[in-house]
C-alpha cells in the first residue's frame, strides 16, 4: 500500500562509470522505499540499473563525464506510476532491444526494460539523449 503523496521528482548526476549505476540504484531505492510497493520499487531499480548500464557501455557522457538520472513518482488512485529517465551524451543509432541467444553474455538490457515497464522510449534534445521508462 502506498502513502498518500503528491507527484514528486528527483534528479541526480552520477559518474559515467559502472559505479554511477550503483549510486543511482541506491538513491532511487532510498527515496522511494517508503512511497511505493516493494515489487514496483524492485522493478524500478532494475530498469534504472539497465538504463544507466547501457548509457555507460554504449553512449558518450554528458559534459563533465556524467550521466543525468531522474525519476518521478505519480501516485494514483489504483496504482502508482514511477518514471525513470537516464540522459547521456548520445550514441550512434537508436537504442533498441536485441535478439540474443541463451549463451550470450550481454544484450538483454532493453528486453528487460521492455518486459518490466509499461512503456519506454527515447528522446533527444540539444543536451543529449534520454531513455525513459514508465512502470506501474
Amino acid at each position: 500500500m502506498s502513502m498518500a503523496l503528491s507527484e514528486r521528482s528527483w534528479c541526480v548526476v552520477v559518474p559515467h562509470h559502472p559505479q554511477g549505476a550503483r549510486a543511482a540504484r541506491h538513491r532511487l531505492a532510498a527515496e522511494l522505499s517508503a512511497a511505493v510497493p516493494a515489487p514496483l520499487l524492485a522493478d524500478a531499480v532494475a530498469v534504472l540499473a539497465e538504463l544507466v548500464g547501457n548509457a555507460v557501455r554504449h553512449a558518450d557522457p554528458l559534459p563533465g563525464g556524467v550521466i543525468r538520472v531522474a525519476w518521478r513518482l505519480c501516485p494514483g488512485v489504483d496504482n502508482d506510476t514511477v518514471e525513470v529517465r537516464v540522459t547521456d551524451g548520445g550514441a550512434n543509432g537508436d537504442p533498441r532491444p536485441r535478439t540474443v541467444g541463451p549463451d550470450s553474455l550481454d544484450g538483454r538490457g532493453l528486453s528487460i526494460v521492455a518486459a518490466l515497464a509499461d512503456r519506454w522510449g527515447v528522446n533527444r534534445d540539444g543536451l543529449g539523449q534520454s531513455v525513459w521508462a514508465q512502470l506501474s
